[in-house]
């Protein structure tokens, strides 16, 4: 379908934050795939443009944490393949299954995804008290197969949908790493590129989607990427929520509506 001008250039904006938002935190998702939707795009199609164009945002993103991540190859290359592997066991779910079933799913998902995004910051707390009390002694050098398991399972959320991987992935390095946050948060971004190529790979050959979509969240996301890894540690931590939770609603409530 021929997207109007209006439609781009909120399809365009809305690339722009998601990859902002996803270079910081995560749930970029919950910003471009209810405005895809509302452009009439079918749920699974906007899901599949959405993955296909925040591919380059999170390389963007990537690149611009790159000095966080020196030090870091092991680790990246033992936590990618993980990712990998649940990424493209999510990708190949979301066609496997009815799309009624991704209709009645995704409004779960996202209202799970908005829970974790109000929560974290008292998760986070919760965790460095569990770690003062233990004399800063928590945690594993390599997350061992705990982590494992939390990323590939995931990954796999994050190929069937993606909104809040990255918090999911934040959450779950924060937890079970010794590391410092922002390195933390660079592996983060890492990953989240690899499940979203995957998945791409995947849907560029099986999937139905919509290339001025793809293209316009590709060009906007890459630009929201260098904004996030620039910026976007000075931005309110508590506005940043309340964007990602009222976007989050709004899609909730078109999806339920429909």
């Amino acid at each position: 379908m021929a997207l109007s001008i209006w439609e781009s250039l909120a399809v365009f904006a809305a690339g722009i934050g998601a990859g902002t938002i996803n270079t910081i935190v995560g749930s970029g998702t919950l910003i471009t795939f209810p405005v895809l939707l509302a452009t009439g795009l079918p749920p699974v199609t906007a899901n599949v443009s959405n993955t296909l164009g925040l591919v380059p945002g999170s390389i963007s993103g990537a690149i611009g944490y790159r000095k966080e991540l020196r030090g870091q190859r092991a680790r990246v290359l033992r936590l990618g393949a993980v990712c990998l592997a649940g990424g493209l066991a999510g990708a190949v779910l979301l066609l496997a299954l009815p799309s009624d079933a991704f209709d009645t799913i995704v409004p779960v998902l996202i209202a799970l995804a908005l829970l974790l995004v109000v929560l974290q910051p008292r998760l986070a707390a919760a965790l460095r008290r569990r770690q003062d009390a233990a004399g800063g002694a928590g945690g594993h050098p390599d997350g061992g197969p705990a982590l494992l398991g939390g990323m590939l399972l995931s990954s796999a959320y994050g190929g069937y949908f993606g909104a809040a991987q990255g918090v999911l992935y934040l959450g779950l390095m924060g937890l079970l790493l010794r590391e410092d946050l922002q390195r933390v948060n660079a592996v983060k971004n890492v990953l989240a590129a690899l499940v979203n190529g995957i998945a791409a790979v995947f849907f560029l050959f099986v999937a139905e989607f919509d290339w001025t979509a793809v293209l316009l969240i590709a060009v906007g996301s890459t630009l929201g990427g260098q904004i996030g890894a620039k910026i976007g540690r000075r931005l309110p931590p508590t506005a940043l929520r309340a964007v990602i939770v009222t976007v989050g609603i709004l899609a909730i409530v078109q999806l339920l509506l429909r």
